[in-house]
């Protein structure tokens, strides 16, 4: 049996965040089952943005033949997973490299719990002092008959020729943002709902802006609708349901992320539900010699990479000595596409709710300079201030830009920015961000 001071399961951007900030006077190990790097840098937000380069340049382009450019170019999918991949395949290698310079001991498998402070990786055992579980979460099969006949959305990021015709179950960010790149690249996209509600998280009204502009794409929803069987077809795959029945050459499911369960936690005695492992607010779990950070926590803050990193870092302080319980600063959520949603703060709807104590200002801007010298066809800014303070405390932003709007306004609201002080500043001009006066 090999000891170490700290053990990192999971080698994504929590359990990485965790093991450099380790490293330098701990004795680490880093155990991988799948590829290093974790699902974002493989598999996930990063291959998917970077196809999304090529996404917003031609639809950008389409926008501005109405203002003197000529033709808009098609994508080559071949070429663009090309692109994709020049990236991708170099991530576990790079990952590795730098674990191996920063003196972390890496070992590839599965690991399993065999008591509260050991785990078994295959014929090998090894023991903590403490342990961090980073595996984050993997993609909900589906109830369906014939689920194994269902791609995910690493199977969409690896496919080397694009469908014509293809199929996303499910309304939340994966499904739409998939579904975005595979209609700007030329595929008629069906979307599956089980309920009428898309992007639960985000106000009706801007989602139903957001739709009108998928719809305008060739992606065709289909709202209250459940996926009771799929079938292989000589074209594909059909799916079955009440009222349902359509045959797609590929077909998706993006119905949520569920917890691994091959970690044996019940060995460990770590208590997790079907939400994830129960974390106290030092993120301890339930056995005091293990910590849990990222997707496969139990939480209400969102499940994404930054937030993993986040935690990691916090935990690697606890370990080190620091007894404060975590304090999560103001959180960017973002669905990307050629036209983002995005929103940070407090929502839209606490702010209606409770009209005494916040302002909300919402614009049309798509007559705006900014918004105007791209041709967006959208661009809805929602900015919610503290009556009494006049801090900036949350927004919506359905635009272009929304990335970099968010980002700004995530910056006022950790900083405690008053709209007074944010009208104040001096931005480059003209920019999105010389805007900022104007939404308050």
């Amino acid at each position: 049996m090999e000891k170490y001071d700290v053990i990192v399961i999971g080698a994504g951007p929590g359990g990485l965040a965790a093991a450099f900030a380790l490293a330098p006077t701990k004795r680490v190990l880093v155990v991988e089952r799948d590829r290093w790097g974790g699902t974002c840098p493989n598999y996930g937000c990063d291959p998917k943005k970077m196809l999304y380069s090529a996404v917003q340049a031609k639809e950008q382009a389409a926008r501005m033949t109405k203002a003197g450019l000529e033709g808009v170019p098609d994508i080559n999918w071949p070429r663009l997973m090309a692109f994709k991949r020049r990236y991708t395949d170099t991530v576990p290698e790079r990952t590795l490299t730098g674990l191996g310079e920063a003196g972390i001991t890496t070992v590839a498998g599965e690991a399993k719990f065999i008591d509260p402070q050991t785990i078994a990786v295959g014929d090998a055992v090894y023991r903590g002092e403490q342990l961090v579980i980073a595996t984050g979460l993997q993609p909900a099969p589906g109830p369906m008959l014939g689920h194994a006949l269902l791609g995910t959305s690493r199977d969409f990021l690896a496919m080397a020729q694009l469908p014509q015709r293809l199929a996303s179950i499910g309304a939340g960010y994966v499904s739409l943002e998939l579904a975005n790149i595979a209609a700007s690249a030329g595929a008629t996209v069906h979307i599956l709902n089980r309920s009428d509600r898309a992007l639960r998280a985000f106000p009706p009204a801007v989602v139903g802006k957001l739709r009108d502009a998928m719809v305008a794409k060739r992606i065709i929803w289909h709202d209250q609708v459940t996926v009771d069987e799929v079938r292989a077809v000589a074209t594909g795959v059909r799916l079955l349901g009440a009222g349902l029945d359509i045959t797609v050459a590929r077909a998706f499911t993006a119905m949520g992320r569920i917890p691994d369960r091959a970690l044996h936690l019940s060995r460990g005695e770590i208590d997790a539900t079907t939400g994830g492992i129960t974390v106290d607010d030092h993120l301890r779990t339930t056995n005091p010699a293990v910590y849990a950070v990222g997707d496969i926590v139990a939480k209400t803050q969102p499940k994404l990479t930054p937030v993993a990193s986040f935690e990691g870092r916090y935990v690697a302080a606890q370990i080190l000595g620091d007894t404060r319980p975590i304090a999560y600063p103001a959180i960017p959520v973002v669905v990307y596409g050629a036209t983002e949603l995005a929103k940070v703060g407090v929502s839209l709807e606490a702010a209606q709710a409770d009209p005494a104590r916040y302002t909300v200002t919402t614009n049309d801007a798509r007559t705006w300079y900014t918004y105007n010298r791209i041709q967006a066809t959208v661009a809805d800014l929602t900015m919610i201030t503290d009556r009494t303070t006049g801090a900036v405390v949350g927004a919506v932003v359905l635009a272009d830009t929304a990335e970099a709007l968010i980002n700004l306004v995530t910056v006022f609201i950790n900083r405690g920015v008053s709209a007074a002080q944010a009208k104040a500043l001096i931005w480059a001009y003209p920019s999105a961000a010389s805007d900022l006066p104007y939404l308050f």
